[in-house]
């Protein structure tokens, strides 16, 4: 589980926007650029080449 007080301080790398927690899927998901970024051991990787982009649906 990630700290509650990092998620509050993390933003999008790219656009600077909030984030959204994604427990389920371990990822943070910046809803403005579509992208959602990977939870791994705990450690959100913030870095706009390892982010997933998500479909239009």
């Amino acid at each position: 589980m990630v700290d509650k007080e990092l998620l509050e301080i993390l933003v999008c790398p790219q656009c600077k926007g909030s984030l959204r927690y994604d427990r389920e899927a371990a990822e943070l998901v910046c809803p403005s650029e579509r992208l959602a970024f990977p939870i791994r051991d705990d450690i959100p990787v913030m870095l706009i080449d390892e982010a997933r982009h998500l479909d239009a649906a």
